[in-house]
């Protein structure tokens, strides 16, 4: 990044107030700032498709912050429809949104369909769709002749995960047939009961299917054929990315320096204090208990082995205030109940997971049963410069490289106590947490990174536009 004018870091530190809805802001789109890439290697079966690996060009001019043109750039004109089941604060969502940004970007004629909208005024579902319109998305009724008008006309129909399919059968009703061969399936999904004939019939027909890692499209192989007897259709692994505004952010010292100020201020805790964060929404899936467990587990082994190390502190990200569950209730008790009040933080859900990401030392992804299909806060906090706690199951063992860039541990209770120890591993071992997060900055530069990934969803829509026409005619 360019560097900042004499004086600007001092006045931004004495600017708090108004610093951080700044920087906030620009934080904002990195929730939705998420291009694709995907890759596949040659031992998958033949219904994976390997995406060549072409090498980014930068744009010719001679400005040294000349912009490369967009891979996508095919697109222009393109009329695309785009299917989500819901439109909320969740992983795939965001992501479809961020699809919509770039398509928009290149001169692509975009159309939005949520298919669950709830009967009430929804802030958030308010929010969203503004931001759509206000990008040159249009945003329209699930259900009627224009739905279905947009389907037939589309170019490209993107279904955005599995509960999205029950939206054929009823709005199309017996145009099925003539757009299942324009589909592309989008599908983040990991856990079994989405694996119903209601949302799944049609899957084998449709141009392609899109998943997030290979442990998940190996899963769907599989479970599709064991569950339902039906094959997946050509399946392309599309490994998520992080945004230039993310990246502009995580590289940017001065406002790491001033945004972690803020947060930890704001939390009550020191700067020499450690902090292990887990942030996702709050459910027994993704594993706020047993992370509190191991939180405290580890505060335990400290006090037994008389080490000397500065205040552990925990941060639970992804509460929601408003609506608290009976989990999270269970969460609150524990800690009660541990007597670690003063360790322990509850933040609530947020877009803006920047700031946090700058306040922390240490990310704990602590997804349960078969993991997250990807987790892209796991390459977030690589950004930044943090080490991984991860379990080792789903996209985490694709990301996080086991004792270089985090450390794994099992799922389920039996992996309470290693977390614990690799809880007090990077405690301990300042230099080690260091360069761990170091080689995870690496391994964001040259794997993560939205310049990678849009490279990866161009080859993906082109095979996917050409299967449909060749079908089609």
């Amino acid at each position: 990044m360019a560097k900042h004018p004499a004086g600007w870091g001092v006045a931004l530190l004495h600017n708090k107030r108004w610093l951080l809805p700044l920087l906030v802001a620009l934080s904002v789109s990195t929730a939705l700032a998420f291009i694709l890439r995907a890759a596949f290697d040659s031992s998958c079966d033949r219904h994976h498709f390997e995406v060549p690996k072409t090498r980014f060009h930068p744009a010719t001019g001679t400005g040294a912050g000349a912009a490369a043109p967009s891979p996508l750039g095919f697109m222009k004109s393109k009329h695309v429809l785009l299917v989500s089941h819901e439109l909320s604060l969740s992983g795939g969502p965001l992501l479809l949104m961020e699809l919509a940004f770039l398509l928009r970007g290149v001169g692509a004629e975009v159309c939005w369909i949520t298919n669950q909208k709830p009967s009430e005024r929804d802030e958030v579902v308010h929010s969203l769709e503004h931001k759509m319109l206000g990008r040159g998305v249009q945003v329209l009724s699930a259900k009627g002749q224009e739905a279905v008008d947009r389907a037939l006309k589309a170019d490209l129909v993107v279904l955005n995960t599995a509960v999205a399919g029950k939206w054929l059968d009823a709005v199309l009703k017996e145009n099925v047939p003539r757009v299942l061969p324009k589909v592309l399936w989008w599908i983040h999904e990991m856990r079994g009961h989405y694996f119903k004939t209601e949302y799944l019939k049609h899957l084998p027909m449709v141009a392609g299917a899109m998943i997030d890692s290979h442990v998940t499209a190996e899963y769907w192989k599989n479970r599709t054929q064991e569950r339902l007897k039906i094959k997946m259709p050509q399946t392309y692994v599309v490994h998520l990315g992080n945004s230039k505004e993310l990246m502009d952010v995580a590289e940017d010292n001065i406002a790491k320096r001033v945004l972690r100020e803020h947060v930890r201020e704001s939390l009550g805790v020191t700067n020499e204090d450690i902090v292990f964060a887990l942030i996702n929404s709050v459910s027994r899936g993704k594993g706020q208990d047993l992370f509190l467990r191991a939180f405290y587990e580890s505060l335990q082994l400290i006090q037994e082995q008389k080490l000397q190390v500065p205040s552990l502190h925990a941060v639970i990200v992804g509460s929601d205030i408003t609506a608290q569950t009976k989990f999270e209730s269970e969460l609150r008790d524990f800690v009660a109940q541990k007597k670690i009040q003063n360790r322990v933080h509850f933040v609530n859900k947020t877009l803006t997971v920047a700031p946090y990401l700058a306040a922390i030392d240490v990310l704990v992804q602590n997804s349960q049963a078969r993991g997250e299909c990807f987790g892209r806060i796991t390459i977030e906090a690589m950004a930044f410069q943090l080490p991984v706690l991860g379990t080792s199951a789903g996209g985490t063992t694709e990301i996080v490289v086991n004792g270089s860039t985090g450390l794994l541990h099992p799922i389920g209770k039996e992996g309470v106590t290693p977390l614990a120890k690799n809880i007090v591993k990077l405690a301990t071992h300042v230099e080690r947490r260091l360069t761990m997060g170091k080689r995870g900055y690496e391994r964001v530069k040259s794997m993560f990174l939205e310049r990678h990934m849009a490279h990866r969803i161009d080859a993906v829509l082109k095979e996917v536009l050409r299967k449909a026409k060749n079908r089609h005619s």
